[in-house]
């Protein structure tokens, strides 16, 4: 079952996120976060959505799920982070049309607009490497600048 294999197996990039709470104990610091499965990424994001907590996203990188923070009503951008975009796969295998366009909806979902936009349009249609963006070029969308 493509769900159930989606909810193991759908990884946007392996490994753990690198999240550490600095500046207050209502200040989660995501620094250099390469990705992870997207629904434990949705799952973490909707506990943090819950408790109103504010996101910094800094650091070097934030890569794949990591970009779902994006989405959180406290979340921050540094100028300097890369972010890294792609589109829902199976470790780089494509899904079929109907799964791509529900997982992609669902990644898009999780964005502001124009980011949202952007996505759809294009970097939802990388499946490897990634589409990036700079932290200034978020912050020129309408994402908060830390």
């Amino acid at each position: 079952m493509l769900v159930l294999a989606a909810a193991t197996a759908l990884a946007i990039a392996p490994a753990e996120a690198a999240q550490r709470p600095e500046g207050g104990a209502r200040t989660l610091v995501i620094r250099n976060d390469p990705g992870g499965v997207i629904p434990a990424r949705i799952a973490d994001i909707a506990t943090i959505r819950a408790s109103g907590r504010k996101v910094e996203l800094r650091g070097r990188y934030c890569l794949s799920a990591c970009t779902l923070y994006l989405g959180l009503p406290n979340a921050c951008v540094s100028p300097q982070t890369r972010f890294g975009f792609h589109g829902p796969s199976l470790y780089g295998r494509p899904l079929k049309q109907k799964e791509f366009e529900r997982w992609s909806r669902l990644m898009a979902s999780h964005y502001p607009e124009p980011l949202r936009d952007w996505f759809m349009k294009t970097a939802r249609f990388r499946l490897t490497g990634y589409a990036n963006l700079q932290g200034d070029d978020l912050i020129r969308m309408g994402v908060e600048r830390c």
